[in-house]
């Protein structure tokens, strides 16, 4: 069975940083596609917050760059689905969906965090044309419109109040009639002038107009029991991340809200030749820029592990 030097799970803005520094070191790493190439930016229409495109880039277009950067370099690329890891042995192993397994010296996991959405009518087919989930990547195009925030929690509170600096009103939407939120992100909301509340309300579906533009979310009023439209421009959904991290299962450490955690300052794991970058171990920023810069410093902290830790010999076989 070949040994990889190095093998990048995952393809989104981190995991092809890597893959572009692994590829001009000379290091030949192999990148694992899942079931979504590109990560979550292939679900955004235009970028405009990534440095280099003054004009703006599609977010399938600036992945589908960056993909063709590490082929350059000599990336290879293959689409799977990892469903297991062992690293209690090196080489390491990497079990494939249908069996296959693969041997590595090093591995950099950049398998991202996936937004949660509420699972309503009209919502999947709105995502980027007036559904969104990030307020930092979106809230710009939004700019003197009526917004709708979905959550109890800190993200909520904190999306909604950056809102705000666009929108002329932000109606927070929760299902219950209190908070998750801390007191202090709670009062900085309620302090907010262009902030109001619909408590109490289940989200049902979202509703488009006849141009199949968003015009409100249809909610259950809880108390009355009677459907209503809360009628807005567009709709962030913020209730929460999950990190794609299951398929570990515990083979690295892990925070409580699962996110792997990483040595401070650096993308080590708790496992030797093992490292993590973008979204899957960033609770905090999760933006496609810090997640290349992270995907930057996972392949130079691999390639000084490679420097001296190697356990092949590579002067007999090339990849």
């Amino acid at each position: 069975m070949s040994i990889y030097k190095s093998i990048v799970i995952g393809t989104g803005p981190a995991g092809l940083t890597a893959a572009i520094y692994l590829a001009r070191a000379g290091l030949a790493p192999l990148v694992i596609e899942g079931i979504q190439p590109g990560g979550q930016l292939t679900t955004t229409t235009e970028v405009e917050n990534f440095p280099g495109f003054p004009e703006g880039i599609q977010g399938p277009e600036l992945m589908d760059q960056m993909r063709k950067q590490a082929e350059r370099f000599g990336a290879e690329f293959r689409s799977g689905w990892v469903t297991g890891v062992d690293f209690a042995r090196q080489p390491r192993i990497i079990t494939l969906e249908g069996g296959e397994t693969l041997q590595t010296e090093t591995i950099i996991l950049s398998t991202g965090a996936s937004a949660r959405y509420l699972g309503i009518p009209g919502e999947q087919e709105n995502v980027g044309r007036g559904v969104s989930t990030c307020a930092t990547c979106d809230g710009f195009f939004f700019r003197g419109k009526k917004l709708l925030v979905v959550g109890g929690g800190d993200s909520a509170m904190e999306e909604a109040s950056f809102l705000t600096r666009f929108a002329t009103q932000v109606i927070i939407v929760h299902r219950r009639d209190e908070l998750r939120a801390s007191k202090i992100m709670q009062d900085r909301a309620r302090s907010n002038g262009k902030i109001a509340w619909a408590l109490n309300r289940t989200p049902v579906a979202v509703e488009t107009d006849e141009l199949g533009r968003v015009k409100g979310l249809r909610v259950l009023n809880n108390v009355s029991g009677q459907e209503e439209l809360l009628e807005a421009d567009g709709l962030f959904v913020a209730i929460g991340h999950t990190p794609n991290t299951a398929f570990l299962g515990g083979a690295v450490e892990i925070d409580s809200h699962g996110y792997i955690v990483v040595q401070p300052g650096t993308t080590k794991t708790n496992v030797q030749g093992v490292f993590a970058c973008g979204d899957v171990q960033d609770r905090r920023y999760r933006q496609a820029i810090t997640a290349a810069g992270s995907g930057c410093m996972a392949a130079m902290d691999c390639e000084k592990y490679l420097e001296g830790s190697m356990t092949h010999d590579w002067s007999e076989t090339l990849n």
